[in-house]
């Protein structure tokens, strides 16, 4: 599956010999599974806030990172984990304050019946545990995933992850459904379209003799086009997987840590409590830590019998990191910067929409926004053309996003959480350029 945004070979001729130098040295080095993004990949040195600089000192704002998710290289961050290196980094075997101190703030943030959490290092890992667990608490196997969903890279969690391509083999136990398609389908039927389909599945599922033990979803549905609205259609979803006998995993790498501006966590917004929770990304604020929140007695009999070990999960750097990001997320109001600043961005998204029929559609959650790009607006077709001129634009102009979705035509606006308002105005009036720029060229 070609990648959405991904470098093209055939444009190296626009790029520097030095450019070009590095990327056949990556090649050789790194070999053929790696992308780079956009028509001139970035060759970025360092990072600031809501900035990136190139080599050459061009500054370019970054609209699209949810990993540096309290600001690149935020400096109460940066010195939670110096000085934490600076004295211990070792594994959960010994006792330390530090892991247990984070997984009881941590677990505050949560419904109180999420009583556990277990750290890993990625949110590959963490889905892949909770997929464990699931499995071992329900002895069943089957799962049940949207039609592009990203859940992770492990060989247990890839086939969770349409959005790998086919090439990515998945078994019969995972079933794929129709995300929420909040342009093509009304508002008040995506909760009962959505439990139809995943009944639908699990009858298919229990054909082949085959038990449904979870359903997982991105609680923001970022990789399926980003769906987060109305709040609550999620939860008749919910109701069925339970009343089958399944856990309902929240996957919350992509909308958690207050980027929806109205809640901390994702499934929040749809009034959920889920069975379990994986976290990620934003977690350590690029240094890599993420985890599993869960009920207790989900894991009582794995925790017996299996035990758990992650050499590098739960390290007294890693949970220092994760420290002092929800304290930067406290101290600093962004839950409520996220909701304030992702409101006027939505507003002026909608402006401009108004000016520009490619525009099919604008929708979002605090700082986490989309564009759907159409051929018009009377057949809302994907226009994956038009999203990677406007994507490719904005980066020739200083401003990073990317797409995603399955028409590859939906803009994906993800900075981090200290954008302000001046920033938010730089991109929109990028944006308006942008678009300006393909009505003027046919595109």
């Amino acid at each position: 599956m070609t990648m959405i945004n991904a470098y093209d070979s055939a444009q190296a001729d626009a790029l520097t010999a030095a450019d070009r130098n590095l990327i056949d040295r990556r090649a050789k080095a790194l070999g053929p599974a790696y992308r780079l993004f956009y028509d001139q990949p970035l060759h970025i040195q360092r990072s600031e806030g809501v900035w990136l600089w190139d080599k050459d000192g061009r500054k370019y704002l970054d609209a699209y990172n949810n990993v540096a998710s309290v600001g690149h290289c935020h400096p109460r961050v940066v010195e939670a984990i110096t000085r934490q290196l600076g004295v211990l980094n070792t594994h959960t075997r010994y006792l330390h304050e530090n892991v247990v101190t984070y997984a009881e703030r941590l677990l505050a943030t949560m419904p109180d019946t999420l009583g556990h959490v277990m750290f890993t290092c990625t949110g590959s890992e963490a889905n892949d545990i909770a997929l464990r667990i699931a499995r071992s608490y329900t002895r069943r196997e089957g799962v049940i995933v949207t039609r592009l969903a990203y859940h992770g890279l492990t060989e247990a969690v890839a086939e969770l992850s349409p959005s790998l391509g086919d090439f990515t083999p998945r078994s019969p136990r995972i079933r794929l459904i129709d995300a929420p398609d909040t342009l093509r389908i009304p508002a008040a039927e995506q909760g009962a379209k959505l439990a139809a389909d995943l009944a639908q599945a699990i009858a298919e599922m229990r054909a082949d003799g085959i038990e449904p033990a979870a359903f997982i979803v991105d609680t923001i549905f970022s990789s399926d086009g980003l769906h987060p609205d109305p709040a609550g259609f999620l939860q008749p979803a919910v109701d069925l997987i339970r009343a089958e006998g399944g856990l309902f995993i929240a996957d919350e790498v992509q909308p958690g840590f207050a980027r929806t501006g109205d809640a901390f966590w994702g499934f929040q917004r749809h009034g959920l409590v889920p069975d379990m929770v994986t976290m990620g990304k934003p977690m350590g604020n690029g240094f890599p830590l993420s985890g599993t929140a869960m009920r207790p007695e989900l894991v009582q009999e794995f925790g017996e019998k299996a035990r758990y070990f992650n050499t590098f999960g739960g390290n007294p750097v890693a949970a220092a990191a994760g420290m002092a990001v929800l304290d930067v997320i406290a101290d600093e109001g962004l839950q409520r910067n996220a909701a304030k600043v992702g409101g006027f961005l939505k507003d002026g998204l909608n402006d401009i929409g108004g000016r520009y029929p490619k525009i099919g559609h604008v929708r979002g959650a605090g700082l986490f926004l989309a564009v759907e790009c159409v051929t018009s607006c009377e057949t809302n077709e994907a226009d994956s053309a038009c999203a990677k001129f406007v994507v490719n634009h904005l980066r020739k102009n200083g401003v990073l996003i990317s797409a995603t979705g399955p028409g590859a035509n939906i803009l994906k606006i993800r900075p981090p959480l200290v954008l302000q308002q001046t920033e938010a105005q730089l991109f929109l009036d990028a944006l308006e350029v942008a678009f300006a720029a393909a009505e003027a060229e046919g595109v």
